[in-house]
């Protein structure tokens, strides 16, 4: 059972952060990616096909006989995770719960924003696990269809990206926040971005939470040498390949797989 890998999905490459933080913080553990290229992203999608692609993934996770699952997207974890935690054995851990209490903690003024897809920022998901944390919080959440694409685009420091920033940030910052939840794993991406535009505010990236949750519920941990890292596709881009190397900080082998067959 030690021996066996950790499994990690997301629609596409923005898991690779949680990935690269849980590498960090367990290096000895195998650990196993799934990015769902072919139907990213997952943000507009109805409820039903976000749960239906959700299982599917674990499944295919499954079948590399997983210790745990970790749902790396944030649309995932705010619609299938109770349905993912009934339907497999192993423990699956989302980036909801870890974000909301990073954002809880990290908020001065007591004013949070949350940027999202429109499938995560519709169930409202970081808004009541902050409200059930502290009731005294105030959240602000805008989704933002365009940023996915742009990231996945590989536009990261891109002139058009820092102004649909601006254009989606701007009312969320005249309301006063002094936190920001990147409420999608893509985002971390433009962080940067972020920052530069304002400065003032803390940005909380749920991956290193994460990393945490999962080393706080392993059922068994892995002792001796570095683990391997698998990292499958479900469509195999040169986009996916130059953004996991920006991530990972190093060429990473992919693999494309049928997830028509899960």
């Amino acid at each position: 059972m030690a021996d066996r890998a950790i499994g990690i999905f997301d629609s596409g490459v923005g898991g690779l952060t949680v990935l690269k933080a849980i590498r960090d913080l367990l290096p000895g553990e195998n650990l196993i990616y799934f990015g769902d290229t072919a139907r990213v992203p997952y943000g507009t999608k109805s409820q039903r096909t976000i749960i239906r692609y959700s299982i599917q993934n674990a499944r295919l996770l499954e079948s590399y006989r997983i210790k745990m699952l970790v749902v790396a997207c944030n649309t995932s974890s705010a619609h299938a995770l109770e349905i993912l935690r009934e339907e497999f054995p192993f423990p699956v851990i989302g980036v909801v719960k870890p974000g909301a209490k990073l954002a809880v903690s990290a908020t001065k003024g007591g004013k949070v924003g949350v940027i999202g897809t429109e499938a995560t920022v519709k169930s409202h998901a970081y808004r009541k696990e902050i409200i059930s944390l502290n009731p005294f919080c105030e959240v602000y959440e805008k989704a933002c269809p365009l940023l996915v694409p742009l990231i996945e685009e590989g536009w990261l420091d891109d002139p058009i990206t820092k102004e649909v920033v601006r254009r989606y940030l701007e009312p969320l910052v005249e309301e006063g926040i002094d936190t920001l939840v990147l409420g999608c794993t893509h985002y971390p991406l433009i962080k940067g971005v972020i920052g530069e535009l304002y400065p003032h505010l803390n940005l909380i990236d749920s991956a290193d939470a994460v990393a945490k949750e999962v080393e706080r519920n392993l059922p068994t941990k892995r002792k001796g040498e570095r683990g391997f890292v698998k990292v499958l596709v479900s469509d195999r881009t040169e986009r996916f390949e130059r953004i996991a190397k920006m991530i990972m900080g190093r060429e990473v082998r992919v693999e494309e797989v049928n997830i028509d067959k899960e």
